[in-house]
């Protein structure tokens, strides 16, 4: 007989059941869902870089020209460093005297004991 079936004992394909069929599906949804896992500490820079990306094209298209709008950020962020430059050394000239401090105190301790 052409055509016909070697072995009788083994099921046709078309006779896979649907438990079979599901439980390949799902284990099919979890190595790819594997394979796509991203690192959250990545993904983030990229989401930053993305909107960094899309404010300069805003600031661009509203000030005509990519120069102008990058002349606009560099302005910005020459205000932003104007304005944080004495917070700075105003925050370093209190963690330095808090350091002298913290030795000192650790020194006449050490003194106290000793003696």
């Amino acid at each position: 007989m052409i055509g016909g079936r070697l072995d009788k004992n083994h099921p046709a394909p078309d006779a896979l059941d649907k438990a079979d069929l599901r439980e390949a599906y799902e284990r099919g949804r979890r190595d790819a869902r594997a394979g796509r896992r991203r690192h959250p500490v990545l993904m983030t820079f990229t989401v930053i870089a993305a909107v960094i990306g899309v404010v300069l094209l805003v600031l661009a298209a509203v000030n005509g020209s990519f120069g102008q709008g990058g002349g606009v950020v560099d302005q910005n962020l020459r205000v932003a460093a104007d304005r944080a430059q004495p917070a700075m050394r105003d925050a370093a000239s209190g963690a330095d005297q808090s350091l002298r401090q913290a030795g000192q105190s650790i020194r006449g301790k050490s003194a106290d004991s000793a003696g």
